[in-house]
């Protein structure tokens, strides 16, 4: 059943936060508290554009960090539609090679959305889509070291290609947008998406706001 058709519109949450500051983590946490069936999470990097119309050396020059090379404007579109209870169909990418995928992954609009990612803070029409907004902060050594595990484990990069972009990209661009939107955040949390005290706020804050909705309605 849809969150139309339950006459619930959806809250949406957005967490933002350095390359590696535990977004990720603070999702799931936040999913294991308040249930699955209650919850699903879009993560901004699913909306980077294709870029299977260049070589493959050219994509890995590109610089991944900066605003524009995001879709922003259909992540936009795709959450609107979710809160009018509507499913939309977000892009799947491949970090291996820098395109999108054919497919694609069919989202079902729930009680709660979380929108995750380093960069959604910083364009003015996406926050407008959220009720809450969250930043993670975490000291940039922590967030390196996670980032190294991940690119090398996960997207298939090598120690050297990952630390070029990370002085090249990650960092400049942390710098200039990530860092900067931390002002347009409601609540902060620390320790790596392990504040527990605060994540437990965070938790009571989107619990109200479910109340406040039900009893507008």
């Amino acid at each position: 059943m849809s969150v139309k058709e339950e006459g619930i519109e959806s809250i949406i949450v957005g967490i933002a936060g350095g390359s590696g500051s535990g977004k990720t983590t603070l999702a799931r946490e936040i999913t294991r508290r308040l249930g699955n069936d209650q919850i699903t999470v879009i993560r901004h990097d699913s909306y980077y554009l294709d870029h299977g119309h260049v070589t493959l050396a050219e994509r890995a020059n590109i610089n991944y960090d900066h605003p524009d090379v995001l879709e922003t404007t259909l992540l936009v579109k795709h959450l609107k539609a979710l809160r009018c209870g509507q499913p939309v169909k977000i892009p799947i990418y491949d970090f291996t090679t820098h395109t999108r995928k054919s497919a694609a992954e069919t989202i079902y609009p729930k009680k709660i959305i979380i929108v995750e990612g380093i960069l959604i803070f910083a364009d003015e029409a996406l926050r407008r889509q959220m009720d809450i907004k969250v930043f993670v902060d975490t000291g940039a050594y922590i967030r390196f070291i996670r980032r190294l595990q991940r690119d090398i484990g996960e997207r298939g990069r090598t120690w050297g290609s990952v630390i070029r972009q990370y002085l090249s990209t990650v960092r400049p661009m942390h710098l200039e947008f990530v860092e900067p939107s931390k002002k347009y955040a409601d609540v902060i949390v620390t320790k790596g998406g392990y504040d527990q005290k605060t994540v437990d706020e965070l938790i009571s804050r989107i619990k109200s706001i479910k109340q406040r909705s039900k009893l507008e309605r």
